[in-house]
């Protein structure tokens, strides 16, 4: 059986064709432990040129000063540069309200991408000022030796762990590949090697590792798959390690199955209009595995996987129902669900909560008041409405007319077609594209600075009024 590093160097020419030692640098990201040190040995003697970056993310008080001091003595050993940085991460993680171990990798790979930028962008200054001739603009940059990818030391045990963990926290089969070999510029060349090949490699070739503490408590989630419950699994099914391995294998063409399925429904189901998402309920209604496809569309706009049941529910909900992600709200409009951005400016279905003030959208604002009916004259300002209060029942939708739409002009019992309202009205091509409406439960209650509906209109009996000041965009 061939040595790991022949291995290695087979690995990174069948994975990672990109890089070679004649024209790649890395940055090679230290802790100082075993499986970073033998990265670190084994891209040394396949001649490839690097910088190690260690992060200290001071955690463990004088352990991480001697893992810092260690990492710092590989540049005498390798002749290769090292960088250093100290993280107040305790202070992050409770500012950011994260846990450690999020903060530690969100502050690792932030600082590693700024490493990466700063040490390319210092590289071609120096490449323009040593270019030969007086014209250096016209001086063409050879960058391939600025480093390009950030390279990391997770190995297949890492791999497995990560299995289980996602398993376990029912991320779906998204979660079942494992640990990406290459993702952006992360690169990852150490998962085709378990820890004992690892382990057994430093032994072989006399390499000096630090040992974290942490890693003996299995108080963390992954210690405790690593040193409770593979152990446990081994002792009865022997081959567990290599089974899971294979297993990663299988499941990440079984999810470029998946996807290519899930994709298919998604151009059935979903239309885009400008910054949001149609989808008919009829269609979805009919769609199988309904659970399935609905967490697939509404995941990329922020929304859980324990919102998917709410999400079934809104296709029997009333008009107007809705729920909502961070970024995002899913409307029940008609026969339709409509994804429309949470920030009303970029949406073209916006719904307005009782107690609301202010309304920006597309074509200006909305400012609407309670204001009580004391029988002074009703404004004829056509930017500005006064509804009877107790007709109105909220959410009210904020929606860009369409064909179809129809209401009962003030004055008028009978109702008429917005199409036909708008060439009565002499209304632009243009001005018919701006038009907005307010609708509440399927009737339109106005058409934005033009007309509001009679049957929403004051009435002697009129108690309150529903006051909507409409000013355009300037």
């Amino acid at each position: 059986m061939a040595g790991l590093l022949q291995q290695f160097q087979q690995h990174l020419q069948k994975q990672f064709p990109f890089l070679h030692p004649s024209h790649s640098k890395l940055i090679l990201a230290v802790s100082g432990g075993v499986d970073s040190i033998v990265l670190t040995d084994l891209f040394y003697k396949a001649g490839y040129d690097f910088i190690i970056a260690h992060c200290n993310f001071q955690l463990r008080g004088e352990e991480s000063n001697r893992d810092e001091a260690f990492v710092k003595s590989l540049e005498n050993k390798y002749g290769k540069p090292v960088l250093v940085k100290h993280f107040d991460t305790g202070a992050f993680a409770q500012q950011h309200k994260l846990s450690i171990q999020e903060a530690a990798r969100k502050l690792r790979y932030e600082w590693f991408e700024s490493v990466k930028r700063e040490t390319s962008n210092v590289n071609k200054e120096e490449k323009k000022l040593n270019a030969p001739g007086e014209n250096t603009s016209s001086f063409t940059i050879d960058d391939s030796r600025f480093p390009s990818h950030i390279t990391t030391a997770h190995h297949a045990n890492d791999n497995i762990e990560t299995l289980l963990i996602n398993f376990f926290r029912g991320t779906g089969i998204s979660g079942l590949h494992g640990i990406p070999a290459k993702q952006s510029d992360i690169i990852r060349p150490l998962l085709f090697a378990k820890r004992g090949e690892i382990l057994a490699y430093a032994k072989e070739n006399n390499l000096d590792w630090v040992e974290d503490s942490s890693n003996a408590s299995d108080k963390y989630t992954r210690n405790f798959i690593r040193l409770q419950m593979l152990p446990a699994a081994k002792e009865i099914f022997a081959n567990a390690e290599d089974n899971l391995l294979q297993n990663i294998e299988r499941f990440k063409e079984a999810e470029t199955l998946y996807t290519q399925a899930v994709e298919l429904h998604k151009k059935k189901l979903l239309e885009q209009k400008g910054s949001e998402w149609h989808i008919p309920v009829l269609k979805l209604q009919k769609a199988e595995p309904l659970q399935t496809l609905v967490w697939e569309i509404i995941k990329p706009f922020g929304f859980t996987a324990a919102q998917t049941q709410e999400v079934i529910k809104l296709l029997q909900s009333g008009n107007g129902s809705y729920i909502s992600s961070l970024t995002h709200r899913i409307i029940k409009n008609r026969a339709w669900l409509i994804i429309a951005p949470s920030k009303s400016r970029e949406a073209n279905h916006i719904l307005i909560e009782e107690g609301e003030k202010k309304i920006i959208f597309e074509e200006g604002s909305l400012a609407l008041n309670i204001v009580a009916n004391n029988n002074s004259s009703i404004s004829s300002d056509a930017c500005i409405a006064m509804l009877d209060a107790a007709n109105i029942q909220f959410p009210l939708l904020l929606r860009k007319w369409k064909t179809g739409d129809y209401f009962y002009p003030l004055g008028m019992q009978k109702k008429k077609k917005l199409n036909r309202f708008f060439i009565d009205q002499k209304l632009s091509a243009t001005g018919k594209e701006k038009t907005w409406v307010l609708e509440m439960d399927k009737k339109i209650i106005w058409i934005i600075g033009l007309r509001i509906d009679n049957r929403f209109k004051i009435t002697p009996s009129t108690k309150q009024i529903l006051k909507i000041e409409f000013t355009k965009n300037s």
